[in-house]
C-alpha cells in the first residue's frame, strides 16, 4: 500500500511537471476538491515535490543544539534542557520524493537576506517556527553582534551586522481581538490593529488554525462580532472562513507581492489519538505522544481526527480566490508522520506533578527544538532563496 501511495503522487508530480515547481497541496493528499490552478505561486524549483516524501536517519543532524541558542527556546520547546532522556528523533531528515533539498546555511540566509526583515504571524506554532529560524542562523553565525526583544504581540531578533530582523508577531485568529466592557470580542471582519505591525516586513508568514476549534478555558474570546452582531458561538468553520477572508482580503489589498513575499503555513498536526498511527491495533501502551520515539512508517497513516482536514479546505478555498495567494508551505502530512516530535512531558511549562501524569498533561500540540520546525525552515528557506 505503502508503495502504490508513493508511486501515486509521483505520477502526479510528474504530470504538473510544466510547472516551474510542483508543490503537493492538501488537495492532492486527501483527494478534496481539485481545480485547474493551484493556490500557491511556484517558486524556480524544477520538479521537486517537497511535501511529499520520506524521512530517513542522518547522523548529520541535528543542525544545531540547544545548548548554542539557550536564550532562544522556550522552555516549553526545549526538550533537551527539561529532561527528554531519548534523542534518536533529532537524526531524522526529510528526503522528498524525487531531490534532495539543499541543507539550511545560516550564513547563505544573512547574506542574501541582508537588509530585510522577516516576520511570523500566527499563533505558538508560528513562534515554535521563528525561534527555529533564529536558532539556524545564529548557531551558524555564533560571533554576529545580535539584539533581542521578547514581547507581546512583537519579538524580535535582530543580526545587526547584516541588517536582518526575525520577528513574530502572536495573533492567533489573524483578525483583530479588543476588549469591550470587559469581555474579548474577537473581529471577524476586522485586522486594521494587528495588520498595523506587517507592512513593513520583507517576508510575511502566516499561520492559523488550532485556536478555532479552543473551547472552555482554552477559548481565547468571550464573543465573536461580525456584520455588528454579537454571538457567543458560531459554527467554527464558519467562523474560520469569515476570519481567513478578512486576512485574503488584506494581504490583496496592501501588500505589493512585487515587493513582499508570503507565506502561509498549512496545519500543524497534533498527536493525541494513537489510533492515528497504530491502525486500530489494541491493546495500545500509549494515550498520546509520550514515549514515541520514532516517526510513523506511511502505511496505515490515519490523517489526524476531523478537524483539521476541514480546517485546511476552508483555507484552501479562500487561498485559491485571492488575487495573490500566498505560497502555501505544505508541511501538514510530512509533520503527522513526526509522532515523535512533541515536548511530551518534556516541557518547562509542566510542574513535576504534570510530569508525572503524561495521559493528562503531555503536550503533543507544539515541537521539540531542536526539532521538526527545523525542517519547516528547511522547506521555507528553499522556496525563499533557491
Amino acid at each position: 500500500m505503502a508503495l502504490l501511495c508513493c508511486l501515486a503522487i509521483f505520477c502526479l508530480a510528474l504530470l504538473q511537471s510544466s510547472h516551474s515547481a510542483v508543490i503537493m497541496s492538501m488537495r492532492n493528499h486527501h483527494n478534496t476538491h481539485h481545480h485547474s490552478s493551484g493556490p500557491m505561486i511556484h517558486t524556480n524549483q524544477t520538479t521537486c515535490a517537497m511535501f511529499a516524501g520520506t524521512w530517513v536517519q542522518d547522523d548529520s543532524y541535528p543542525m544545531y543544539q540547544s545548548s548554542e541558542c539557550p536564550l532562544i527556546i522556550d522552555p516549553e520547546f526545549n526538550c533537551q534542557m527539561y529532561g527528554r532522556p531519548d534523542s534518536e528523533y533529532l537524526k531524522y531528515r526529510w528526503r522528498p520524493l524525487n531531490c534532495e533539498l539543499p541543507r539550511f546555511n545560516g550564513v547563505e540566509f544573512l547574506l542574501k537576506m541582508k537588509g530585510k526583515t522577516v516576520m511570523f504571524v500566527g499563533d505558538s506554532l508560528g513562534r515554535n517556527q521563528w525561534e527555529s529560524l533564529v536558532c539556524l542562523i545564529y548557531s551558524a553565525a555564533p560571533q554576529a553582534q545580535t539584539q533581542m526583544v521578547k514581547g507581546d504581540p512583537l519579538s524580535t531578533f535582530s543580526f545587526l551586522d547584516y541588517g536582518v530582523t526575525l520577528q513574530y508577531y502572536r495573533a492567533p485568529y489573524l483578525v483583530d481581538i479588543d476588549m469591550m466592557e470587559g469581555k474579548r470580542v474577537l473581529r471577524l471582519e476586522d485586522i486594521s490593529e494587528n495588520s498595523q505591525a506587517w507592512r513593513s516586513a520583507d517576508v510575511l508568514s502566516f499561520n492559523t488554525g488550532h485556536w478555532w476549534s479552543h473551547t472552555g478555558g482554552l477559548q481565547g474570546w468571550d464573543y465573536m462580532e461580525s456584520g455588528g452582531k454579537y454571538y457567543k458561538d458560531m459554527d467554527r468553520l464558519a467562523a474560520l472562513e469569515k476570519g481567513m477572508r478578512t486576512w485574503a482580503n488584506w494581504v490583496d489589498k496592501y501588500i505589493d507581492t512585487t515587493r513582499t513575499r508570503v507565506f502561509f503555513l498549512s496545519i500543524s498536526p497534533t498527536h493525541y489519538n494513537p489510533n492515528e498511527w497504530n491502525g486500530g491495533a489494541t491493546p495500545t501502551t500509549t494515550k498520546n505522544c509520550y514515549g514515541e520515539t520514532s516517526p510513523m512508517t506511511v502505511s496505515g497513516v490515519v490523517y489526524p481526527g476531523t478537524t483539521y482536514p476541514d480546517q485546511m479546505r476552508v483555507m484552501d478555498s479562500v487561498i485559491r480566490e485571492m488575487r495573490n495567494p500566498p505560497f502555501l508551505l505544505d508541511i501538514t502530512m510530512l509533520s503527522e508522520l513526526r509522532k515523535d516530535g512533541h515536548p511530551s512531558i518534556y516541557s518547562g511549562d509542566l510542574s513535576p506533578g504534570q510530569r508525572a501524569n503524561p495521559a493528562r498533561s503531555a503536550d503533543c500540540s507544539h515541537w521539540c527544538l531542536p526539532g521538526l520546525p527545523d525542517t519547516w525552515n528547511q522547506l521555507f528557506y528553499t522556496t525563499l532563496l533557491f
